[in-house]
């Protein structure tokens, strides 16, 4: 089923896991036959997977790893990643933690401030490695580290939100997304 996403822009509908049903049909196809390649733009893949832009998911071996496979990593640019120069110990911390202690840890793990430079240095590992350098921010994240972003050469920015759209509406105190003006951008660098 086709979508209309605006501007005469159409998608086809995605589903999740938990929305598919597999059932014994008449017919059976070989898997020699399947074609499961998938493209984002110039970018193609051949095996239909997104890797969900969550730390304890994405990492840079990880998004690496996923992209030599033919499917794909995408890296949450306003986790663990980018806060600290080694997250290793600071995952290791979250593994361990009880569910008491749960919420106090992540407040103080995330009061670390996102360091522009280790947005930059995760890209540019990805990309060195031959991995293909998805990465996600929200609407905020997006307007304040796009530019560092694009000239650290990320093939793909996912903006992340329950909500986008390229006419949002927001308080006068809110200077939101515009997203189409932030597409534009990221294509003219």
């Amino acid at each position: 089923m086709d979508i209309q996403i605006g501007r005469g822009k159409i998608a086809r509908r995605a589903y999740g896991i938990d929305e598919i049903a597999l059932v014994p049909g008449t017919r059976t196809l070989d898997p020699a036959l399947a074609d499961t390649t998938w493209r984002i733009g110039n970018i193609e893949r051949k095996i239909p997977i997104i890797a969900s832009a969550m730390d304890g998911v994405i990492d840079v071996e990880m998004a690496v790893r996923l992209s030599e496979l033919g499917a794909l990593g995408v890296l949450n640019l306003e986790g663990i990643q980018t806060r600290y120069d080694n997250p290793e110990p600071i995952l290791d911390r979250i593994a361990l933690v009880n569910k008491d202690e749960f919420v106090p840890l992540m407040q103080e793990l995330y009061a670390e401030p996102i360091k522009a430079e280790l947005v930059k240095q995760r890209i540019q590992e990805i990309k060195s490695r031959g991995g293909i350098a998805a990465v996600s921010a929200t609407p905020v994240g997006a307007m304040k580290y796009g530019s560092v972003v694009a000239e650290a050469g990320a093939d793909l920015f996912f903006v992340q939100a329950t909500v986008v759209s390229s006419a949002h509406l927001s308080p006068e105190s809110i200077t939101p997304l515009d997203l189409a003006e932030f597409c534009r951008e990221m294509l003219s660098r």
